[in-house]
């Protein structure tokens, strides 16, 4: 059992200062620090932070002060959301009533601790918050189960703002259901998003590598491969030598390059399932020549930036200029992620199985996978085409099938009227 977390009297004085120093990176040069006694103790208590500046750093001295005036212990500033919504989950819950709390404390557990329990909690943005928000939705996290889950995440950022360990609640997400039904309806169609064929998919390549900087080629083979595999952009920053099997042309997905506070990280895949790929003939002279330029190193990754660094979608965004490129070709509204997109619509047209496009996709639902199967115009036309001709087969055809029914009309005498209304009788 962990000690308890000792808590700062109201009012306690704190000492600070700031040095500093000139050998350190400049986005971390200037040292803040703050140093108190507790009482009845002997020993003095200190933390400090790096910043980029002195205002920078001058700020985060005001806010612990503040804090520690308010009975808050300065090492809270340090702690990870885990560990702080531990320590005020009773506080930030109170007034709930229980079976209200155990849905919240289920979606804190099962949602919000994995996505971002271990981020501290004064670097967790709105940014942060939108993007597990959506992913939440994208697998396929029910609307009131989302509710819940938010409901928790807010109280506990609500007791930080009134700590003062944050200035505003980045958990607060006006109008998120209007986002989870844009979401949910941009995933029905999710074939709306694809790349036609091929040479669009070509064309798009070589435009944004004559967008980028220096030219660089890699931009065209990460945009290539990511569709060709149908993965996400993080997964392919994060294949490494190793996972190519260049015997039966497959790649074992387990791995993402993800956005943290302070960089890019590798971690494993989204609902941590590995799953493999196949290496279409497209692709693996490009492959191969990757696997030639790495050598026999087994972690060095296939695919990365000119300077030989982590691939995100924002840098493929921001390098390639892709805004600007996509809007020049005609697809205002293409995203990196709909790469993704073209490879499961492209192998749903091929007529791959449903279960082994799931597993492809690595799709926790079969439903989600289900939605690349919707035939396109040109399937549709197809099939009114198959049918007409089915239909002219049989008019034309069986000896020994009946003439089509018609309908004709017969007067017949009805008792107590002889002017009674014809009847229509079917005539063969």
């Amino acid at each position: 059992m962990t000690e308890p977390r000792p808590v700062v009297p109201i009012g306690i004085k704190l000492t600070s200062d700031i040095e500093y120093r000139p050998d350190r990176p400049e986005d971390s040069c200037f040292r803040a620090r703050v140093r108190w006694i507790n009482p009845g103790e002997t020993g003095r208590k200190s933390l400090s932070t790096a910043h980029p500046t002195s205002e920078a750093a001058q700020a985060w001295i005001d806010r612990v002060e503040k804090a520690a005036s308010q009975g808050l212990n300065p090492k809270t500033f340090e702690m990870t959301l885990a560990d702080y919504g531990q320590s005020v989950w009773d506080l930030s819950m109170r007034g709930l009533e229980a079976n209200s709390e155990a849905l919240y404390e289920q979606g804190w557990r099962l949602r919000v601790l994995p996505a971002i329990g271990h981020l501290k909690v004064t670097s967790i943005t709105n940014g942060i918050t939108d993007r597990i928000l959506c992913a939440w939705i994208e697998e396929e996290v029910g609307r009131s189960t989302i509710k819940n889950t938010l409901s928790g995440l807010v109280r506990v950022m609500e007791q930080a703002v009134r700590d003062g360990l944050i200035t505003q609640n980045p958990s607060h997400m006006a109008g998120w259901q209007r986002i989870y039904r844009n979401i949910e309806d941009e995933l029905d169609d999710p074939r709306a998003l694809a790349l036609p064929d091929w040479e669009a998919l070509d064309d798009l390549a070589n435009a944004l590598i004559a967008r980028s900087h220096g030219r660089y080629s890699g931009w065209g083979n990460v945009v290539r491969f990511a569709a060709c595999t149908a993965a996400r952009i993080g997964e392919v920053s994060g294949a490494r030598v190793k996972d190519i099997n260049v015997v039966d042309w497959t790649w074992e997905i387990s791995r993402q390059t993800t956005s943290v506070p302070g960089g890019l990280v590798d971690k494993g895949t989204k609902g941590k399932r590995r799953r493999t790929v196949p290496l279409i003939p497209e692709i693996q002279d490009l492959v191969k020549w990757r696997l030639t330029v790495l050598g026999d190193n087994p972690e060095a990754r296939l695919f990365t930036g000119p300077r030989g660094g982590r691939i995100s979608t924002a840098v493929l965004r921001d390098a390639t200029h892709w805004d600007e490129v996509v809007v020049q070709l005609g697809y205002e509204h293409l995203r990196r992620h709909d790469l993704r997109h073209t490879g499961l619509t492209w192998m749903a047209d091929a007529g791959v199985p449903i279960h082994v496009l799931k597993q492809i996709a690595g799709h926790g639902h079969i439903t989600t996978t289900q939605r690349y199967l919707h035939p396109d115009r040109r399937s549709v036309a197809m099939a009114a085409s198959t049918l007409s001709a089915h239909l002219r087969k049989q008019r034309a055809g069986a000896p020994d099938a009946p003439p089509p029914a018609t309908l004709a009309t017969q007067p017949e005498h009805h008792r107590g009227s002889d002017t009674a209304p014809p009847r229509l009788r079917i005539v063969r």
